[in-house]
């Protein structure tokens, strides 16, 4: 009987993607100084992705053009990871620091913006918490991301769900300030509506896109290629 020769199959070795290395190198980060990671569903109610984080009623994110509702418009798909955050405030007593990775949905579309990315938030509530401690943990952390020679700058902003609030930038290759993430003391209200009394007790927190920060830490310019199944693209990594 004649032998049948199969040709020589070509394995490649698959890598991890840019977008969880990134998450990862975030999440191992936080743990190590003792942040405890949690999770939670994907579909929220209105009451855990808005309510609850004094986001109102007639605020912009709450339309249908901002935000992706399901279940005959009953729920929502998360636009942000802190209801993550909001079930463990609800269920622990301070103090406590928590963090949360995951996928959120947007209703944007474009070369630095997609409708499904990735969050990492971090949540810090004790007595005696100060804006310095989180300008101090927001500086710890860019230094392990990006070194420790880079500029940084808080400028003023406005979330519902911290007063006060920042957007924090770095001076990305010497010629232009880039945001990476927003932060603030977390809101009076918020503390409240988790039944946390914010007289003795204050919190931090902060928001960072994965997609963010892995495109300036790979020096991506289309958030898209990051999800086009690009052998050519994705080996790079």
């Amino acid at each position: 009987m004649e032998d049948i020769i199969y040709p020589e199959l070509n394995i490649l070795d698959g890598n991890i993607h840019p977008i969880t290395q990134t998450k990862q190198l975030l999440l191992n980060y936080l743990t190590q100084i003792g942040f405890e990671e949690i999770d939670g569903p994907v579909i929220e109610s209105e009451e855990y992705n808005f309510d609850f984080l004094n986001i109102k009623k007639t605020h912009p994110a709450r339309q249908m053009h901002d935000t992706f509702y399901v279940e005959n418009k009953s729920n929502v798909l998360r636009t942000h990871t802190s209801p993550v955050q909001i079930r463990a405030m609800l269920e622990s007593k301070p103090p406590f620091a928590y963090t949360s990775a995951g996928k959120v949905y947007r209703k944007d579309d474009d070369s630095t913006h997609l409708p499904m990315f990735h969050q990492i938030e971090g949540m810090y509530v004790n007595k005696d918490v100060s804006f310095a401690q989180l300008k101090y943990l927001i500086h710890e952390l860019i230094y392990e991301i990006f070194g420790s020679s880079i500029e940084i700058r808080f400028r003023p902003s406005f979330f519902p769900f911290t007063e006060p609030s920042a957007e924090v930038d770095i001076l990305f290759n010497n010629n232009k300030w880039l945001e990476v993430l927003g932060c603030g003391i977390i809101h009076p209200n918020v503390l409240n509506n988790c039944n946390i009394n914010p007289t003795e007790f204050k919190g931090l927190a902060f928001g960072i896109g994965i997609e963010r920060i892995a495109m300036l830490m790979n020096d991506v310019s289309d958030i898209r290629d990051f999800y086009k199944s690009n052998l050519d693209f994705l080996q790079q990594f």
